[in-house]
Order: structure tokens, then C-alpha cells, then sequence
């Protein structure tokens, strides 16, 4: 099952572009731009990456935000991750990234945007990795705050195929942002969210009604509500699961208790990712394997989860026609 995994053509849609950040990258970065990090050495940083709980995790993420600072950071970071992600045979990858965690440090959007989009046109025409760029709002700072970064990201809708919703769940209720997805909608973004990891049902629906999501990242907590879990199944809605993020963040206590499998019983279109991979312990080979390890995945069941991914993208059908025939015939040939 594990070469079976690894040889696997895959679709990531729900990655955290600076939860790839490495210790070993963090330090390097960190020295080129004469930032000392509070910690000995990449061990020590290493062990810092110990925790239970989302918010314990936000303050070491932003903590390690703070070494980004030129446009080549951004581009190292995002090729490090294009590589890694090209030997587990990625094709296609949707990243977010959090401009609002870098402009209020006083880094420009567009110095952010630039390295980031920049190594992601390098992946594609090196690595074959096509890529779409979306750009998430802190739910944690307020909605004008949100409006102010819309506004900076509308003379780059070339690099921007989206907007979404992360940071803090508990008590930043999507609703509190309607205005500016409601504007981002009308601009032509797509639209996502994180809803349903730490918060309940109501979050989820809030997000289907207020925002219009066109996919759901993480949404385990719909599941405890029957008539949502049929309503996302009869549209067709994506899930964007993180297996290794939902234990690492107690989302899960164990993974064979993950409700990958109820998912897919309940007819739900969920696709596997890896969400802030060097945080969590994997990318995505290591998602897949962990998960088909612990809850006994069948092949079918993971040829669907993959296949779920690429129809889940926001692309034309015909890179997903294209894309798909790639899975399909490894399948055949296997």
C-alpha cells in the first residue's frame, strides 16, 4: 500500500505555504536577513514544534513568519515545498498564503505575492506542478482589516484565483466577514473557508450561506450535524481533510478514529492534504499513509480520495480531463 501511495498522481488543495517552513530553511533564512530566532538550534526549533491545540500552534507559525522579509524568502520557501511535493508526485497544487501576517510586519503584499507566484511559475515550467494561489484573511483581525487586503490584491487577479478564511476558529464566526467575501465573490475570486475544524456545525453553514464557499477546508465537525452532511453531499461540496493536522491538533485524539471513512460513506467529496506540513509531520504521502494505516483504507478508497482532489480544483475541465487520465492510468497499470 505504500508504494502504491507514493507512485499515487495527487491534487493538494488545502497547504499552508508558511507551514512548509523547515527549521533548517527558518534558520538559514534568519541569518541571511540577520534575525536571531529564540531558540540554541534546529533541534531546539524542532521540539518547539510540540503542541495540543490550534492556538499553541498560531504563535509558533507567526513567530516563524517573522524571518521572511525579501521576495527571495518567499521564493525559497516555495520551492522548497515545490520539490518535496514534486518527488511525492503532486501534480497540481491550490496554496494559500496569509499576506496580513506579513503586511503587518511592515513587509509589502506584493514583495510576499511576487516570490511566492514567482516560484510557483518556476514549478510549473520545471517541474510540471501546475498551481493556483489563494489568498486567505486572518479571522482573528476584524473585517476592515480584511477589506484593506482585498483592495491589495484586486491589480493582481493574474496571480490570485482566490480568497479564504483561516487563523483562529473559536470565536470568529464566518459571519463576520460577509461584507468582504461578498465583495471578493463579486470581483471574481473563488471563494473558500476553514470551517468545522474547532468549530461547530453552525460555522460550516455559515460558510455555505453567508459566504458561498465553493469548497469546505477541514469541515469534521459537519458530520455531527445529519441534515448538513446530506446538504453538503447533494451538492457535490469538497472537503479539504488534513489527517495529520486534525491529530496534531486534537481534532482527532486518535487517527483510527479519524472520520475519513464516515465521510466517504455519507457520499462527502473529501481529498486529502496536508495542511501546515512541517508542523503537523507530513506532507502528503506521509497524510496518505498514515490515514490508509490507521483506518485500513482500501485502494478504491484511495484512488477516490485522490481522484476527488483533481475534480475538486479550481480548474478548466479540461486540465482536469487531463489530470485525471494521468491517476487513471496508473491505476490501470497497477
Amino acid at each position: 500500500m505504500k508504494s502504491f501511495i507514493e507512485n499515487l498522481p495527487k491534487a493538494e488543495l488545502h497547504l499552508h505555504i508558511e507551514g512548509t517552513f523547515e527549521p533548517e530553511l527558518m534558520f538559514e533564512i534568519a541569518q541571511r536577513n540577520n534575525i536571531d530566532l529564540p531558540f540554541a538550534d534546529v533541534e531546539a526549533l524542532r521540539k518547539a514544534y510540540d503542541f495540543s491545540r490550534l492556538q499553541d500552534f498560531l504563535d509558533i507559525y507567526y513567530q516563524g513568519m517573522n524571518v521572511l522579509h525579501k521576495e527571495q524568502d518567499f521564493y525559497d520557501l516555495t520551492w522548497a515545498y515545490l520539490k518535496k511535493i514534486h518527488s511525492q508526485n503532486v501534480l497540481h497544487t491550490e496554496i494559500f498564503f496569509d499576506p496580513q501576517g506579513h503586511t503587518e510586519r511592515g513587509v509589502a503584499f506584493e514583495t510576499a505575492l511576487n516570490g511566492i507566484h514567482r516560484a510557483l511559475e518556476d514549478g510549473r515550467s520545471q517541474l510540471g506542478i501546475s498551481f493556483g494561489l489563494i489568498m486567505c484573511f486572518l479571522r482573528h483581525l476584524d473585517q476592515d482589516d480584511a477589506m484593506k487586503t482585498l483592495e491589495q490584491a484586486l491589480p493582481h487577479k493574474d496571480k490570485i484565483i482566490g480568497v479564504g478564511l483561516d487563523s483562529s476558529e473559536l470565536g470568529h464566526p464566518p459571519e463576520k466577514f460577509t461584507a468582504v467575501f461578498e465583495r471578493a465573490k463579486a470581483e471574481g475570486f473563488h471563494i473558500v473557508a476553514h470551517a468545522g475544524e474547532e468549530g461547530p456545525p453552525e460555522y460550516v453553514k455559515q460558510a455555505l450561506d453567508l459566504l458561498k464557499v465553493e469548497r469546505i477546508d477541514h469541515g469534521n465537525r459537519a458530520l455531527e450535524d445529519t441534515a448538513l452532511t446530506q446538504r453538503i453531499a447533494d451538492e457535490s461540496m469538497a472537503l479539504t481533510v488534513c489527517p495529520l493536522s486534525n491529530l496534531k491538533l486534537c481534532v482527532v485524539d486518535d487517527l483510527k478514529n479519524h472520520p475519513i471513512k464516515k465521510m466517504l460513506s455519507a457520499g462527502l467529496k473529501a481529498t486529502i492534504n496536508s495542511d501546515d506540513p512541517a508542523y503537523f509531520g507530513g506532507y502528503m504521502n506521509e497524510n496518505f499513509i498514515a490515514l490508509a494505516e490507521a483506518v485500513d483504507l482500501t485502494q478504491v478508497e484511495i484512488a477516490t480520495l485522490a481522484r476527488n482532489g483533481f475534480e475538486a480544483a479550481f480548474i478548466s475541465d479540461d486540465e482536469k480531463y487531463r489530470l485525471t487520465d494521468q491517476l487513471e492510468a496508473y491505476l490501470a497499470s497497477v
